[in-house]
């Protein structure tokens, strides 16, 4: 069991979500504000997307992501910010014409495709000090989510000469598979950082055998953290800190403080900070989790 767990706070996401529940921030501002009260809250993490101020629709701009780190660092609350880089990948495949030579296969409305490099933009223009890398292609709802593995090499290649440690962000046993063959390729640096992604459909479940199923893959020297949707998020919170991980909570993964009662991400993070306290452990600073996982900014010497 792990007794000193890092929790992240995924604070908004880039669901259809600010219509089920009017906490899910959707301006910069609002975003931010949210990222410094999950970190009063407990938080050491807090995990960004952003949207587009005047639609709430997911969104990639750069200025947005900058607006949230300069409102988060003039308030003095430390948190240690992990940008999406994970946009750009949703695919509605749509067959076009009839059978022969002259049928094809489009992106259809409501698709978002980015090049490595798009998605890439954000993160080179402002280091943060954690960005996600999806490690692979997945049946995801009712698209596809897009990561073709040469375009997962190219991206891993501009995170690593950026100098941000990449969250591996894993939605089945596969992508585990990848991201080891990443490491082997020698585009990973240092102890990986793996979050295991469960609940979404059509990917791994979110139960006790699939997530020790993929833990018991991950190298030895990694570092790995856990999350379910829906109401399964505080119950992989218990399981991913008694397996030895951390934990993720946050409006992205889950709308429900319990049943019929609608969250804001302060009360996610304080719920799943008295789980962790009620298990024997505590929740980890943001200067211990830069120490701990050897992000820039921490002590020289420290563990990583």
């Amino acid at each position: 069991m792990n007794t000193d767990v890092i929790l992240t706070c995924a604070v908004t996401g880039a669901g259809d979500t600010p219509a089920k529940n009017a906490h899910v921030p959707v301006s910069p501002a609002a975003i931010a504000a949210d990222c410094i009260a999950a970190a009063r809250a407990g938080a050491a993490i807090a995990h960004v997307h952003v949207r587009d101020p005047e639609t709430g629709a997911h969104s990639h701009e750069t200025d947005h992501f900058r607006e949230i780190v300069d409102r988060v660092r003039d308030s003095d609350t430390d948190v240690v910010l992990n940008f999406t880089a994970g946009g750009g990948g949703d695919l509605f495949p749509e067959l076009v014409g009839t059978n022969g030579p002259d049928r094809q296969i489009r992106a259809a409305a409501g698709s978002d495709l980015q090049s490595p490099s798009e998605r890439h933009a954000p993160i080179g223009a402002l280091l943060p000090e954690i960005c996600t890398l999806d490690c692979g292609s997945l049946n995801f709802g009712d698209m596809v989510y897009l990561n073709a593995a040469d375009w997962l090499r190219e991206h891993a290649a501009l995170v690593q000469a950026a100098g941000v440690k990449p969250e591996l962000e894993c939605f089945d046993l596969g992508h585990v598979w990848f991201a080891r063959q990443l490491i082997d390729e020698g585009l990973i640096d240092a102890d990986p950082l793996f979050q295991l992604c469960l609940g979404i459909p059509w990917g791994a479940e979110a139960d006790p055998q699939t997530m020790l199923a993929m833990r018991d893959k991950l190298p030895a020297n990694a570092h790995w953290a856990a999350f379910g949707i829906g109401r399964m998020q505080m119950p992989m919170v218990a399981q991913a800190m008694i397996a030895g991980g951390h934990c993720r909570v946050g409006l992205e993964d889950n709308l429900y403080l319990s049943k019929g009662i609608k969250a804001d991400n302060t009360g996610l993070v304080d719920k799943a900070r008295h789980v962790i306290e009620a298990l024997g452990g505590n929740v980890m600073s943001p200067q211990a989790t830069r120490d701990h996982l050897a992000l820039r900014g921490a002590r020289t010497g420290s563990a990583a």
